[in-house]
């Protein structure tokens, strides 16, 4: 599967030809916005390991496969068809103990790699109200900028 994210015209055009080159049939699916940003990124490690320190029930990995599993995995079947019928199929009948172990390394089931930068600030929100509502403390990515 290709996947490409497109902010120019160049871009566009070389993806039309790619497109024109393929043989039928083919699916293919267009979403509106960018994927997830790179600051996204750090901010959601940087919970992973401030959970795991302030919990101490389990590391940064098993956190962010919880998050990806409770948080992420809903979002992504509500909005992406294509996902839905893939984790249907694939994912949802394993046992719950399962699933985690498929979002986390080195398994790495694809949740939010797929996001886009809006889908994945919705995310960091539905993280952010879980564990303040837990007490756990997170670092303000905003106050990090200022």
């Amino acid at each position: 599967m290709t996947t490409r994210s497109v902010t120019n015209e160049f871009q566009r055009e070389a993806l039309v030809k790619l497109i024109q080159a393929q043989s039928l049939p083919f699916t293919c699916e267009v979403v509106k916005g960018k994927r997830r940003s790179v600051n996204q990124n750090r901010t959601q490690r940087m919970w992973m390991k401030e959970v795991s320190e302030q919990l101490q029930d389990r590391t940064p990995e098993e956190v962010r496969g919880y998050c990806k599993l409770h948080f992420g995995v809903p979002m992504l079947r509500e909005e992406n068809e294509l996902f839905r019928e893939k984790y249907d199929r694939i994912v949802k009948p394993l046992p719950y103990e399962t699933k985690l172990e498929l979002m986390m390394e080195p398994l790495d089931f694809p949740v939010t790699r797929l996001m886009t930068t809006h889908q994945h600030a919705r995310y960091l929100d539905a993280i952010w109200t879980n564990f303040i509502g837990q007490g756990v403390v997170l670092t303000d990515p905003e106050r990090i900028a200022a």
